[in-house]
């Protein structure tokens, strides 16, 4: 059960760096997550069916999701549109890109078929116990992935991105075009989120076009437990600790949910609700912890 759990949470804590870009890194409340998941899943159920290699079929879902990405920056920089409604539109097309690439059909199965997971486990049966193959080789590429996002966010592109979440018309000032570094910061996002798409069909076993459904929600709950969790940072890494630890902590909560739930009558059908609540009991807590360290320096000034 527990081994259940940091390999669901690793999974999704790649969506979850994601959603960190976007929401945290760029100011963006981009809802393209709910279309890019399952892009990258239908791509990779896809490409696999076809006989294509794994890992270039991971290529190819990661750069579904930066086309994704792009998508919604050109909507926004050039069309003018709000960015919540641009995330929006290209949501709403990727449905029926997502169906298509699915070959007209809302759920591809997997089964018997051979994946990244197959081989990685075929590979380590004998050397790492059966039940933690999975968690070990998650726990490798969720740090992977963190490491090399601390490394981009250190360099000059980096840290101008991260300049531009917080004032973009400082970024304008010394001569940088925003829109270029938001359709970057987007096309990475939900590179990312596509990418955690593929790992959860092969780990599913089937890509549907309904797995994004909420999954933003996911990402930002998953966020704001890791703020919550640790205390408040400027440092990257520390940030993006944070957001793969909100996640294996958010599905912790959703995994008890699921199959203990039955004993105050609760269904799957609760779960959405359930990660609404959270949110909300979050924002709560968030705020009151605001206003305890405000009444603090009042108190400390007098």
């Amino acid at each position: 059960m527990i081994e259940g759990i940091f390999v669901e949470g690793l999974i999704y804590g790649i969506m979850v760096l994601g959603v960190f870009i976007s929401f945290r890194v760029l100011d963006f409340p981009d809802l393209t997550v709910d279309g890019s998941f399952p892009l990258g899943a239908a791509l990779m159920a896809q490409c696999l069916l076809s006989g294509v290699n794994g890992w270039l079929a991971l290529l190819i879902a990661f750069a579904g999701g930066i086309i994704a990405g792009f998508v919604t920056s050109l909507i926004h920089n050039h069309l003018k549109v709000p960015n919540l409604l641009a995330g929006i539109l290209t949501m709403t097309m990727l449905y029926s890109v997502n169906i298509r690439v699915l070959g007209n059909r809302a759920n591809v199965p997997l089964l018997n078929q051979e994946t990244i997971l197959t081989q990685v486990t075929d590979r380590l049966t004998g050397i790492v116990p059966d039940e933690y193959i999975l968690l070990v080789f998650f726990a490798v590429v969720a740090l992977v992935i963190k490491l090399l996002l601390d490394v981009f966010f250190r360099t000059d592109l980096g840290m101008t991105i991260g300049a531009m979440g917080n004032n973009e018309q400082m970024v304008i000032s010394q001569g940088v075009n925003p829109k270029t570094l938001k359709s970057i910061g987007l096309g990475l996002s939900n590179g990312l989120v596509a990418l955690s798409g593929a790992f959860a069909a092969q780990y599913l076993g089937f890509a549907d076009v309904g797995l994004g459904q909420g999954i933003i929600i996911s990402g930002l709950a998953s966020v704001m437990i890791g703020e919550f969790l640790i205390m408040k940072s400027n440092r990257i890494g520390v940030l993006t600790f944070c957001a793969v630890l909100g996640s294996i902590c958010f599905y912790a909560v959703m995994y008890v949910g699921r199959y203990y739930g039955y004993l105050v009558n609760m269904t799957p059908n609760d779960l959405n609700l359930i990660k609404g609540i959270l949110i909300i009991v979050l924002l709560i807590m968030t705020q009151s912890r605001k206003l305890k360290k405000f009444a603090v320096k009042a108190v400390v000034k007098k």
